[in-house]
């Protein structure tokens, strides 16, 4: 199971969110690239970034704070939050991401996602952020009718990389991630899952990873931060 650390960009700097609440804004770093170079240095094979204010943009608003980890940081990056357009999404693979993230056209515009996905096989993953198991789109600020399992079960035969599942009441809240909804989610589905949200210790980690359900991977943010969670310990133990 891989572990992202995760890199939540607003107006330029590294931040973390209370249950994407942007008024709830923690910063944690000036030098997003920076700190995304302390966790390649610390042994990450990933990096997971986040455009905040894209996301309620609908376009990228940091992209020079992304372009300056892409070009200071030797491990793949995905990046999510404002990437709904073909045009967007070609920018960032042709300046060297690794993987883009769609989250709020998987639900407005299904079609762009197997466009996208059928174009750059391995390239495209389906963010998928929800609430008591709905999906809320537009950086979380609207709710959907729509299921999370659902959404996920529509993709089966579209060739996306990945699915990061995030259980938004648990994102920046320390305590734990939704375990449960999580392995459903993967059980339900053939795509490779990734867990978003409330990862905020080892045991955490390593109860994802013994779930009994077939996790690709974890994405943790502030637990990282705050030292709930020591990158290298987490990596070893993961390995």
């Amino acid at each position: 199971m891989i572990l992202y650390p995760a890199i939540d960009l607003k107006d330029g700097q590294a931040v973390r969110l209370l249950r994407g609440e942007m008024e709830a804004a923690t910063v944690f770093n000036d030098d997003p690239a920076a700190q995304a170079e302390a966790f390649v240095a610390a042994g990450c094979e990933w990096l997971h970034l986040v455009d905040l204010n894209g996301a309620f943009a609908g376009a990228p608003v940091n992209a020079a704070p992304v372009e300056e980890i892409l070009k200071r940081c030797r491990v793949p990056a995905q990046l999510g939050g404002g990437i709904r357009d073909m045009a967007t999404i070609e920018m960032w693979l042709s300046k060297g991401l690794a993987r883009v993230i769609l989250g709020t056209v998987a639900v407005e515009d299904p079609d762009l996602v197997r466009e996208a996905a059928k174009a750059f096989p391995g390239q495209v993953a389906v963010g998928i952020d929800a609430r008591a198991g709905r999906v809320a789109t537009k950086g979380w600020a609207e709710e959907t009718d729509v299921n999370a399992t659902d959404l996920a079960r529509s993709f089966e035969d579209a060739g996306v990389a990945a699915i990061i599942y995030t259980d938004i009441e648990r994102d920046g809240a320390m305590q734990g991630p939704n375990i449960e909804a999580t392995a459903a989610l993967a059980r339900a589905v053939s795509i490779p899952v990734i867990a978003s949200g409330g990862v905020s210790s080892l045991a955490d980690l390593m109860a994802l990873r013994d779930c009994g359900a077939p996790l690709d991977g974890a994405i943790s943010g502030r637990a990282l931060y705050d030292g709930a969670l020591d990158l290298r310990e987490a990596l070893a133990a993961l390995r």
